[in-house]
């Protein structure tokens, strides 16, 4: 009865131990990684914008993909858009929009795609260009040779900042 009882004892001794330790550890860092989080969120958008001022805002109307949306006090907006390439949530962008509501440049967060093929999307700058001025969703686009779920995730995140700012652009300007 002996030998059934406590190999069970110990490896539940082991779960709990490690269950601890990860709740430590989780409280200890949470705030510094939200930290860095926001840390990289600011420099995305001075890249796009350069040195300015922006307000956060905390909703994402009702859009499963913006991770943040950021003004600038010209009326320039940033949209964090996280979707999926060939890898879930592989692609991670910041989406600038200008004052007229076109898109003015993109910014990566983090990129998850394969090395070589999916991460063209960022090293090819012609790809990404072809987006900028568009104010509207579209379906056209230009892919990158070996990288077509890249390239439409790509699409899908623009297209989903425009959809966005479209729907609620009094919202994101107005405050």
């Amino acid at each position: 009865m002996k030998d059934k009882i406590k190999p069970t004892l110990v490896l539940t001794v082991i779960c709990i131990v490690a269950a601890l330790l990860l709740t430590f550890f989780y409280e200890l860092t949470k705030e510094r990684i939200a930290e860095q989080k926001e840390l990289k969120f600011s420099s995305s958008v001075e890249a796009l914008f350069g040195k300015t001022d922006s307000r956060l805002l905390d909703t994402n109307f009702g859009f499963d993909e913006i991770e943040a949306i950021a003004v600038t006090p010209d009326g320039k907006t940033a949209v964090q858009v996280c979707t999926d390439g060939y890898s879930k949530d592989g692609i991670n962008i910041l989406v600038g929009i200008d004052e007229n509501g076109a898109v003015s440049g993109i910014e990566f967060v983090s990129l998850g795609e394969t090395p070589g093929l999916g991460s063209k999307v960022r090293d090819i700058s012609s790809f990404r260009e072809q987006f900028y001025g568009r104010s509207a969703v579209s379906d056209e686009l230009d892919a990158v040779s070996g990288a077509t779920y890249s390239s439409n995730g790509m699409e899908n995140a623009v297209n989903t900042a425009i959809e966005v700012y479209t729907q609620n652009k009094e919202a994101i300007l107005g405050g």
